[in-house]
């Protein structure tokens, strides 16, 4: 892929070449754009086998990028070109090496847009299809082929793709071919435009081929699998005034893989949403069912790569250091979920509100299992068979986890504000594949203070507690950051897990760091230690491996 992708995009260029020298794009050149963005991670690694960072051979890692993308009138062009030498601990080892795994070309011509090369694209929530790439997991699951979107009319988009993923440095063997149809109403409709009610419609289908494999079941039956799985999803978003509503329901048919265990079960997703919103006060509530919804364009693999689709988490994405020690990731075999937020402001000038006011928000998320029961005399799950029944309106009595949160904010004086949070979180180590660990019940306080000198010049503390007898015990951080605006920022932590009951493993892990930034550039370096854990972005999550040493981020963009 590296040497193919590299005629690739040459053959790209070919095509700008060829549309600079045409005459009708002569007046267009004097406005073209060259555009694109940097960014190189290294880390150097020193042993530490007390907290379980071994040797690295190479003693030092790297993961780097470069973005380019070229702009005249209707015409782009891009490529993106990477490097893993070797990749950084914790990311895939099949990213190693160099090339140009992301090129593309497009060009809009009235009603239609088309892009040959790689693309991102995603039909309504992405349940039945997401491309995309999230750096923080190591995750591109990039097309390679053709995407055609056609506008007929206004408020209508039609949308066509076609191609296989980005396997790291190969293709996968599966093909991916689908179509979306969204249509905004009141902008397709005259009668509607003025309405105070806005709605939204639309609707996707995704089909994968792969050629025939041999799955075998114990000793004499082969699996007759299917070539071709279609997904189907509908969707709509509705808006009233200050109160909002979406949802939308995805089905997918017989497709026996390694993350089902081979069964012939059918899949379902359903997401709902209810919001209302006015100044100073806001609602959400979020539900969610998941039944056997990986698809993937590779049946046997198991890994966090060649996902088709994109099952969203509805549980709040925590920043704190603490608060995101025990992520969940989505059981996308079975899982049913709810979510509410609430946001509160009291006014200023109040008992309450003080002099500038003090912001509220209670979050609230529970995500169980799913009612599962056997068909006939076969085992749940078993390989070949239907693999089980489930009561749509069921909840299973398994519970994956749960998030309790309370997060108050308020400012003091012009200088001074601070934050409080307060957490209880239930959590089950199965979810990220420690199947048989007891689950894990954690209190956790969190105070942020921030206190400004001067209009450049500001101090801000984090100091984080976490609670719980199960796992590692008890942990505790302290974090104090100083920046001076726009240029310079220095900050020192600690975490220490100070109730592991093991009291030669109650280890500290310290890390200073500084960063400068000049306009569009920044260079940030970090000495220190880092605690084995696992980084989850949206419910999906890598492990991260213990390290101790030097890190160096470098970023930039023109």
């Amino acid at each position: 892929m590296k040497n193919s992708t590299l005629l690739s995009f040459f053959a790209a260029l070919f095509l700008v070449a060829a549309f600079t020298f045409n005459t009708r794009a002569q007046g267009i050149l004097s406005q073209a754009q060259v555009n694109g963005n940097f960014q190189m991670d290294a880390q150097y690694y020193q042993v530490d086998s007390a907290i379980g960072a071994y040797a690295i051979p190479e003693k030092m890692l790297m993961n780097s990028w470069t973005n380019v993308t070229y702009v005249a009138g209707d015409f782009s062009a891009g490529m993106r070109f990477e490097t893993y030498l070797n990749p950084i601990s914790g990311y895939y080892k099949d990213l190693k090496g160099s090339g140009v795994p992301f090129w593309y070309a497009g060009y809009k011509s009235g009603q239609f847009e088309i892009t040959a090369g790689n693309f991102y694209e995603q039909f309504g929530s992405g349940m039945v299809l997401r491309a995309y790439e999230e750096h923080n997991l190591g995750y591109d699951n990039a097309l390679n082929g053709v995407r055609v979107k056609f506008t007929p009319f206004q408020g209508v988009t039609l949308k066509g793709i076609w191609g296989t993923q980005r396997y790291f440095w190969q293709k996968s063997p599966g093909i991916i071919r689908g179509g979306d149809v969204d249509i905004a109403l009141n902008d397709a409709i005259k009668a509607f435009e003025n309405s105070k009610l806005k709605l939204q419609i639309g609707g996707s289908f995704v089909s994968k081929f792969q050629d025939n494999e041999e799955i075998s079941i114990g000793t004499d039956t082969t699996l007759k699998l299917p070539l071709n799985v279609g997904a189907a999803s509908g969707r709509f978003n509705l808006t009233y005034g200050k109160f909002g509503m979406g949802a939308e329901y995805a089905y997918k048919i017989n497709d026996p893989n390694a993350s089902n265990k081979f069964i012939y079960r059918k899949g379902q997703g359903l997401l709902l949403n209810v919001s209302y919103s006015e100044k100073g006060f806001g609602v959400l509530i979020q539900a969610k069912r998941l039944d056997n919804m990986s698809f993937k364009s590779k049946r046997t693999e198991t890994g966090n790569v060649l996902d088709i689709n994109y099952l969203p988490a509805i549980t709040k994405q925590h920043t704190y250091t603490l608060a995101a020690l025990y992520p969940y990731a989505t059981q996308t075999n079975g899982e049913m979920g709810l979510e509410g937020q609430l946001n509160y402001k009291f006014k200023k000038e109040t008992l309450l509100g003080g002099h500038y006011g003090t912001d509220i928000s209670l979050n609230f998320s529970q995500i169980n299992s799913i009612d599962k029961t056997a068909v006939g005399t076969d085992a749940i799950d078993a390989p070949g068979t239907l693999g089980y029944e489930s009561d749509f309106f069921k909840v299973g009595d398994k519970m994956y986890f749960r998030d309790i949160n309370l997060e108050i904010s308020h400012k003091f004086t012009k200088s001074f504000k601070a934050s409080l949070n307060l957490m209880r979180q239930d959590y089950d180590p199965l979810v990220n594949g420690h199947e048989g660990e007891p689950m894990i019940h954690s209190n956790l306080a969190i105070a942020e203070l921030t206190y400004k000198f001067t209009t450049t010049h500001a101090l801000r503390g984090e100091f984080q507690i976490l609670q719980t007898k199960q796992d590692q015990g008890d942990w505790a951080m302290a974090m104090f950051e100083y920046s001076i605006a726009p240029l310079w920022f220095f900050s020192v932590a600690d975490q220490w897990n100070f109730g592991n009951e093991n009291s030669d493993n109650r280890f500290h892990y310290p890390l200073i760091a500084a960063g400068y930034n000049n306009n569009a550039n920044r260079i940030q370096v970090s000495y220190g230690k880092q605690r084995a854990g696992i980084v989850c972005v949206g419910g999906v999550c890598r492990p991260v491996p213990a390290s101790n040493g030097f890190t160096v981020t470098i970023t930039s963009s023109f």
